[in-house]
């Protein structure tokens, strides 16, 4: 049996702004939905629950899914973190602390424009890595996912060079998002195949031919094939679905339950 586990990352809710804070009702949806284990929101969706971690903890118990992984994205815009961006890491590896072996997901938040890019690359890819230091120092395990707006650094495939070359493999690895390699004009499974030895954690994210997200299933992607790879490599993580098509900006519950029916009836298969 492999060692690699779904769960459900919250910007498939957080696209419409409706649903900060309603960890109740999220959680409700994604276990109803069958399949996945954990969740993966950003500190915004938390509402009143970033202040009362084990009021969380004690909410996952209830519907017994676990934080799988907690997102952190700051602008990263200085060679060195401001700091309101330091004291919000800060926050959060505290807040971390209590829930042993969640993973830290770090992710830049997209500026306007490619300006000055490489000076901006090496600016974000040295905070990334100063964070991902302190929290090596408190055993936590954080990765880099890079996302593919057009103002993104880090989009294309000499932009995923640059940022792999950067990272301190020693306290930071990789987080793949299969919609945004796509998105970035770059083939998902060549990237898999190329950095497999990084990949620390992984987003599925589906997209269409025409550069649409789509809903699970129903784009170009090859989930199974990315799974299967995943697992003949040995990677023991989370793969964490994220979905940011028309429908789950307008029903993320429909849409979650209708990943659920996609991850049980074709990718769980593969991981026994």
């Amino acid at each position: 049996m492999s060692g690699i586990q779904f769960g459900c990352q919250f910007y498939t809710w957080q696209m419409s702004g409706r649903y900060v804070g309603m960890l109740p009702h999220i959680l409700g949806v994604v276990r109803a939905a069958g399949g996945f284990a954990g969740i993966e929101p950003e500190t915004c969706m938390l509402g009143p629950y970033y202040d009362d971690p084990i009021a969380l903890r004690d909410l996952l118990a209830e519907h017994g899914l676990q934080l799988g992984a907690i997102t952190l994205v700051c602008d990263w815009a200085g060679p060195q973190e401001t700091e309101e961006e330091r004291q919000e890491a800060k926050r959060l590896l505290a807040y971390v602390r209590a829930f042993p072996g969640t993973h830290l997901m770090l992710c830049q938040m997209p500026g306007r424009d490619r300006a000055d890019l490489r000076q901006r690359q090496e600016n974000a890819i040295a905070c990334v890595n100063a964070v991902a230091a302190r929290a090596a120092e408190r055993g936590i395990v954080s990765s880099f996912h890079p996302n593919s707006p057009p103002g993104s650094l880090f989009r294309s495939a000499e932009d995923y060079r640059i940022l792999l070359d950067g990272l301190d493999g020693r306290v930071v690895g990789y987080a793949p998002d299969t919609g945004h390699i796509a998105a970035g004009g770059m083939d998902p499974i060549d990237v898999f195949d190329t950095y497999h030895s990084m990949i620390v954690h992984v987003h599925f994210k589906d997209i269409d031919a025409t550069g649409e997200w789509a809903a699970m299933g129903q784009g170009v992607i090859a989930f199974p094939r990315i799974v299967t790879t995943l697992r003949d490599t040995g990677y023991e993580g989370w793969i964490m679905v994220e979905e940011e098509s028309r429908l789950a900006e307008g029903d993320p519950d429909g849409a979650t339950i209708q990943n659920g029916a996609y991850l049980r009836g074709s990718l769980l298969p593969l991981v026994g």
